[in-house]
């Protein structure tokens, strides 16, 4: 499996623009972040004294942070007021609290997202009671480093999304392929693809993708980059390296399945609200997929890593980091729902039981995900995916228009030679 650690790209924000909004540096964070901390001594466990805390999350992360906000409130003096936020909002919403000194006590964000946030100082210093976590080194490493700027750390994982290669067990039996064995390699996937295309059954596709969707594919591609041995930006978030062979070897495997039929024809103008619909409808036979859409299943899938060119494993270790904001002045109160949050009681008894990942890797064969082997697999890839992080990421990746989106569509569907050019256009943004 390849390991990726990413740093935040060091240096002070003039302007972030995320989702088509411009959130300008707030006069009331330090300039540079990162130096913002507790008035007061914390105590290892916090405190739990009945105080009331506010907690902000986006809507995608809904089920998760119920769940752990109805059993911390359930079983503690203190009170937690959960305020889900429509994904489209958040960053609005956080920019206007964060000018204004109105935060929350804590709220989470998408982990992409973190090192901004973590550099214009809207997030507390809270290194002291991570390092004092006696279970730290099995902390998801992904989300801790997203949150960690000039070696303090700001936040902890609050919900994992990871992507992992799902297949449909029945299509590849009908296939001829052994519905327990994952495809190893890209080579290995494509030849899955097009065996199932070939059964030529009415509304049922090899594979499927969001071809207009940039967050769909950074969270499904970059895994095999990984998985390669290579990485798909350098170390500070400046530069893309999309331009790999490894890289390249992506593009003309979809190249290759989109000229033999075998993507779902939706895919081309997929913009993210509906990519995974047609696995989930049992229409598709094997695609990278949300881990966290598994409990929804009702078919028998198999579960495994992204492959690489020539094998290995990786994943997009995404979901969202929470911490404690600038303004709350309940820190220790705060810190009492994040150590119980990554506690062994919530992470098994109340994600784990759930069906979700667990974000501590010394929990990963816990007793309900012995019961299925696939959590253990997700579980355990979790611990050695990566979290790529730039302080540019939504313009260059996400945004509607991307380069990266530019790059993808020339190389798959355009079939133009421009992907050293399209590159070097994300490392324009990217280094801006």
């Amino acid at each position: 499996m390849h390991i990726t650690r990413r740093r935040a790209f060091r240096r002070t924000v003039t302007a972030l623009a995320v989702t088509g909004l411009l959130v300008t540096p707030l006069a009331a964070c330090a300039a540079g972040g990162g130096d913002t901390g507790p008035a007061e001594p914390i105590p290892a466990e916090g405190v739990d004294d009945g105080s009331t805390l506010t907690l902000w999350t986006r809507a995608p992360i809904e089920r998760q942070a119920n769940l752990l906000v109805d059993a911390y409130n359930a079983s503690h003096e203190n009170q937690v007021e959960l305020t889900v936020v429509p994904n489209d909002d958040y960053v609005a919403k956080v920019g206007a609290a964060a000018g204004s000194g109105g935060l929350p006590d804590l709220f989470a964000a998408d982990i992409v997202y973190v090192p901004n946030w973590v550099e214009q100082g809207l997030f507390q210093d809270i290194s002291e009671q991570i390092d004092g976590l006696d279970y730290k080194d099995a902390i998801n490493p992904g989300h801790l480093s997203a949150g960690t700027l000039d070696g303090k750390e700001h936040v902890l994982p609050f919900a994992l999304d990871l992507s992992m290669l799902f297949w449909n067990k029945e299509l590849f039996a009908e296939a001829g392929l052994d519905p327990e064995k994952a495809p190893a390699t890209l080579e290995e996937f494509s030849a899955a693809a097009q065996a199932v295309q070939a059964l030529d059954k009415p509304d049922v596709y090899g594979t499927a993708t969001g071809l207009n969707c940039g967050g769909c594919l950074v969270f499904t591609w970059f895994p095999s980059v990984w998985a390669s041995g290579d990485q798909v930006m350098n170390d500070d978030g400046t530069e893309s390296l999309l331009d790999s062979d490894s890289a390249q070897a992506v593009y003309d495997t979809w190249a290759e399945l989109q000229d033999a039929g075998a993507v779902l024809p939706s895919s081309t103008d997929e913009t993210g609200p509906t990519w995974t619909a047609a696995f989930s409808e049992g229409k598709v036979g094997v695609m990278p997929f949300p881990a966290t859409l598994l409990p929804s299943l009702e078919f028998d899938a198999g579960v495994a890593g992204i492959p690489g060119v020539d094998g290995g494993a990786s994943t997009f270790v995404g979901g969202d980091g929470i911490g404690v904001s600038k303004d709350s002045k309940k820190s220790a109160q705060a810190w009492n729902f994040l150590q119980w949050m990554m506690s062994e009681e919530a992470q098994v008894e109340v994600l784990a039981k759930d069906g979700n990942a667990v974000s501590r890797s010394d929990l990963a064969d816990n007793e309900y995900a012995a019961a299925d082997p696939r959590l253990v697999t997700i579980n355990e890839v979790a611990a050695q995916g990566s979290t790529p992080v730039a302080m540019n990421f939504q313009q260059a990746f996400n945004a509607p228009g991307s380069p990266w989106l530019t790059l993808v569509r020339n190389a798959v569907l355009n079939g133009e030679d421009s992907v050293p050019a399209d590159n070097e256009e994300i490392t324009a943004i990217l280094s801006q």
